[in-house]
């Protein structure tokens, strides 16, 4: 019988690792879980900035100089104004799926007064009308017309999107990919964001901000940022606490096993 229960027991080896298994996994469990508590509050603070950011009046655009220090913490949903002409022949359809469905975003260059170009995304057109679209860009003449833009600052999507990339040869763009985009039309000064067309509606701005249609939408920026990281911090963490319980009860049976 002694025998036996001595055969039953686990080496000196096995209850090292599984020792340096059970910390491995519990100090891990626990990291994750503390980082998704530090992400959280990370995604709360950009939130709130956010929020405040949106409503606030629009400002100038910054200027060349300023442009290398433009990044999406500071001006990411900025509202900003420009004035400019459209340079309508350079526009591209860029592939957008919505609330309203799957179609194109229109971005058309803006010429400005200093001669640099910014890329607006003048709003979505659903996927029937891009033949309609591309014959207009095609027949598009110089507009001397001075518009003004009042939209959001957003920052370039490098490289693609929809499992795809961007394939500028054919006039593909599967993502608003700034410095692609400029490239491929010949903008030698474009600024390194665009501007999504229109602000939110609680926006003062927004009585100025050009109405949709059903032709072509702006202001269908969406402004919302998933914060599921406590369920995940709480999944950690219970992790961990389901390692300290199966450590329990391997020690209880190891005991068991010795008494018997």
């Amino acid at each position: 019988m002694k025998n036996q229960s001595a055969a039953r027991q686990r080496s000196p080896f096995a209850k090292a690792m599984l020792a340096f298994v059970g910390i491995a996994l519990f100090l891990g469990f626990m990291a994750l879980g503390t980082w998704q508590v530090q992400r959280r509050a990370w995604k709360l603070d950009l939130i709130e900035r956010v929020e405040q950011r949106v409503h606030s009046a629009p400002v100038a655009l910054p200027e060349p100089g300023q442009w290398p220090q433009i990044n999406a913490a500071s001006h990411e949903y900025l509202p900003v104004k420009a004035q400019g002409q459209w340079l309508d022949r350079q526009s591209v359809l860029a592939k957008a799926l919505t609330e309203a469905g799957a179609g194109f975003w229109l971005m058309t260059p803006l010429q400005l007064s200093d001669g640099t170009q910014v890329l607006v995304n003048r709003g979505f057109t659903p996927e029937k009308l891009r033949g309609q679209w591309l014959k207009q860009i095609a027949e598009a003449g110089p507009s001397a017309e001075t518009v003004t833009v009042i939209g959001l600052m957003r920052m370039s999507e490098p490289g693609g999107g929809f499992l795809r990339k961007n394939d500028p040869a054919n006039g593909q763009w599967y993502s608003r990919d700034v410095t692609a985009i400029a490239q491929a039309l010949g903008l030698s000064r474009a600024a390194p964001y665009f501007i999504d067309q229109g602000v939110p509606a609680s926006n003062p701005a927004y009585a100025r901000a050009e109405a949709g249609t059903e032709v072509l939408r702006p202001g269908m920026t969406v402004i919302r940022f998933p914060n599921s990281h406590l369920v995940y911090a709480l999944t950690w963490y219970g992790l961990a606490i389901m390692v300290i319980g199966a450590a329990w009860l391997v020690r209880r049976h190891d005991k068991a096993v010795a008494k018997s």
